[in-house]
């Protein structure tokens, strides 16, 4: 079932070292060989670069995740299963506009059951046929009235309410982010390491540990927020 990995940095800098690896488990290391995508912000630009191929045996994504410098990061490769063929417009991340922003998302896991539950608040309609697109724009929904603030407006604990309804629907490991934030919700396959060196910080969260540095499992129903490498919330995820 697909994998994850995310970066959020102080600095734009090299994720090589956990990218590479990671490349391998689209289709080489583990069982994920049907679509691969990298999402990366510097100096706030985001660039996306996907294919459904399998990623061990991309040329394209060789030289990314070698050369690959950003700030923020989300990759993603594929276990085709709903729809369970491979096809451009079902390959991970996605990206939609709300609240002013372009969002972008990646998931693990199977939650079919969202597809039948259209947002209160339809803030974007998937491109593809995905389930894991269905339960992003839901994402959007749950935050698109509250992510300017307000009293009494928690955009980040609406999102880990809905992302604790949406987990109740089967699996839901996800990576969420607008270019400020990095968020990961862990609901059942997900680790993160942390990284400081004086001022110099980074956090990398993947599925599974992809080296030989300190990892740790999220929690049942964690999400963490980082800006800039740093842990900015933690919470335990409730239904909405």
């Amino acid at each position: 079932m697909c994998e994850l990995f995310g970066a959020s940095a102080t600095r734009a800098r090299s994720l090589a070292q956990w990218l590479v690896p990671f490349r391998t488990r689209g289709g080489g290391a583990a069982d994920n060989p049907d679509g691969w995508g990298v999402a990366s912000w510097r100096d706030g630009a985001l660039r996306i670069e996907k294919a459904p191929e399998p990623g061990a045996t991309s040329a394209r994504l060789a030289v990314l995740a070698s050369t690959a410098v950003a700030e923020i990061l989300i990759a993603h490769v594929r276990k085709a299963r709903h729809p369970p063929v491979p096809g451009m417009l079902n390959t991970h991340p996605f990206a939609h506009l709300c609240c002013g922003r372009e969002w972008v998302f990646a998931h693990n896991g199977m939650v079919p059951e969202v597809i039948e539950h259209e947002p209160q608040q339809a803030v974007c309609k998937p491109d593809g046929e995905t389930d894991s697109e269905h339960a992003f724009c839901h994402l959007l929904g749950a935050i698109a009235s509250c992510y300017e603030g307000g009293p009494g407006c928690d955009w980040m604990g609406r999102l880990g309410q809905r992302a604790g309804s949406i987990s109740a629907l089967g699996k839901f490991n996800f990576l969420l982010s607008d270019g400020d934030v990095l968020v990961a919700y862990g609901h059942d396959r997900l680790h993160y390491s942390e990284h400081a060196t004086g001022g110099d910080r980074i956090a990398v969260i993947a599925t599974e540990p992809l080296t030989q540095e300190a990892w740790r499992p999220f929690a049942r129903g964690e999400l963490r927020v980082y800006k800039a490498g740093e842990l900015a919330l933690r919470l335990t995820a409730t239904s909405d």
